[in-house]
């Protein structure tokens, strides 16, 4: 990972653009390829980024101003003019052993992979936990086509849960024996802002009833 401190001014162009003026942000390279903007408040959240795969590419304007241009795989782009840089460093963390979750959502996770077939009819396991580059994937299963699908499970599902998950699909679908490989974010709570992420990747939500689920693994409960 590179971190780099700097004042620095971050011209968006896409699907929309999006400036951000001068200023000292943080800036993030990461071994997974991805660049984020971040300000010193806005907890995790970046201000601006770009997702892997895409290319950074350093140089200097007319005027000598060191300038990043980070290109994503759609065309779009992200220029950064670093006007004065305070600090730059990299470092290397290894491989994640991943996020360990709390009680409920570990076993929301498990009771899943006991019964994909709760998220889609015909749904089944292939592998919990299936490990990528940067980190595992909750569910990899196949569907009642034998395609791929990868299944993000969140005891409640908001923007970063899609975002994640929008990670693991990038990888998993450079694989030529698992591509195409869709996504499934079940949650037992997604909020709207993740729905709506979530539809624009091609990704389906699912809303899980933790209680009906453990049902399924009482056998006093299916008496009644």
């Amino acid at each position: 990972m590179r971190l780099v401190i700097t004042r620095c001014q971050v011209d968006y162009a896409g699907r929309l653009t999006a400036h951000l003026p001068m200023a000292t942000r943080l800036l993030l390279v990461k071994a997974d390829g991805s660049v984020s903007i971040h300000a010193d408040d806005g907890a995790y959240k970046p201000l601006n980024w770009m997702s892997p795969p895409c290319t950074l590419r350093e140089g200097t304007t007319d005027d000598g101003i060191t300038e990043w241009t980070v290109t994503g795989k759609n065309g779009d782009t992200l220029r950064i003019l670093l006007q004065e840089v305070l600090h730059d460093s990299s470092h290397e963390l290894g491989i994640d052993p991943g996020l360990q979750k709390d009680g409920v959502e570990k076993h929301l996770q498990e009771l899943l992979a006991e019964h994909p077939s709760s998220l889609r009819e015909g749904l089944s396991l292939v592998r919990r936990e299936y490990p990528t580059a940067i980190g595992p994937v909750d569910l990899l299963c196949r569907d009642a086509d034998g395609a791929a699908v990868a299944v993000e499970v969140k005891r409640r599902g908001e923007i970063d849960g899609v975002e994640q998950l929008t990670r693991y699909l990038e990888l998993l679908n450079r694989d030529p024996l698992l591509a195409p490989v869709r996504g499934v974010f079940a949650a037992q709570e997604i909020k709207p802002q993740a729905r709506v992420l979530a539809g624009d990747r091609g990704i389906t939500c699912v809303t899980v009833d933790y209680d009906a689920l453990r049902g399924l693994d009482d056998p006093s409960a299916r008496l009644f």
